[in-house]
């Protein structure tokens, strides 16, 4: 931080002695310093303020990034830097080789330095796909719930049918669907939109029938307390509402 210096008004014949200084940050300035002042005779106050612009600019913009990108695992859109305040010129600066920022797909950015976590891959996709109303799904919320012990070679999502004409990137699947995922639907996880665990499973048996996984999300869900039987009984087909059974007998032996 540069020197500042300020120079004790007078007023009258009386003399102005510093009281207090408070450092207060400006997220569009930098650093503003306010000094209370105090007469010498101990009888008012008055107060002034002086700041300087521009060299504490950097970490305000840092400050910026973080609070976007630090609920969602470290990762945030330029959408989102743009409407946090970062202007696009100062986001494209943040990105460059070895700067704050590292790009981790179209439009999507990571904080370089920001702790790593196992399932943080999902991330950046849904993020990605966030405007199309994506929510993962399927296989993916298994793994997101810590419903599967098996890590899956795609991302799974969840749009609305309208949606379909939107790009898909490598490495997503995407299931379209005329049945909205309600808000009690849906759980956060790392930021990140999942389906619940009722909708989670009930999604997979359609697509890919009872599997092995399916059993073990079945049985440590209710194990865990994260569902109950009547609820997964209510969601899932009645086809296979005698396997639901057989996996509620195993959760409680």
């Amino acid at each position: 931080m540069a020197a500042l210096s300020i120079t004790a008004p007078t007023i009258g014949s009386r003399s102005v002695e510093p009281f207090e200084t408070q450092h207060r940050r400006e997220p569009a300035r930098g650093i503003a310093i306010s000094h209370w002042l105090r007469l010498g005779d101990g009888s008012s106050n008055v107060t002034y303020m002086a700041s300087f612009v521009g060299e504490n600019d950097d970490v305000s913009v840092i400050d910026r990034l973080y609070s976007v990108a630090e609920p969602q695992s470290g990762y945030l859109t330029a959408q989102q830097a743009i409407e946090a305040g970062v202007a696009r010129s100062t986001l494209t600066y943040h990105a460059r080789e070895g700067g704050t920022l590292q790009r981790a797909g179209r439009a999507v950015y990571r904080l370089r330095r920001f702790p790593g976590s196992p399932n943080e891959h999902v991330v950046p996709v849904w993020l990605g796909l966030s405007r199309a109303d994506a929510v993962v799904s399927h296989v993916s919320a298994l793994e997101l719930l810590d419903l599967a012990d098996v890590i899956p070679d795609e991302v799974h999502v969840t749009m609305p049918r309208s949606k379909r004409g939107t790009k898909i990137p490598e490495g997503v699947r995407a299931h379209f669907t005329d049945r909205p995922i309600s808000r009690r639907d849906r759980r956060l996880v790392l930021g990140v939109p999942v389906t619940g665990v009722e909708r989670t499973i009930t999604d997979v048996v359609r697509g890919d029938g009872w599997t092995e996984q399916v059993d073990l999300a079945v049985r440590q869900s209710l194990v865990r307390g994260t569902t109950t039987l009547p609820r997964l009984r209510e969601q899932l087909p009645k086809s296979w509402q005698a396997r639901l059974r057989a996996a509620a007998v195993k959760a409680s032996s």
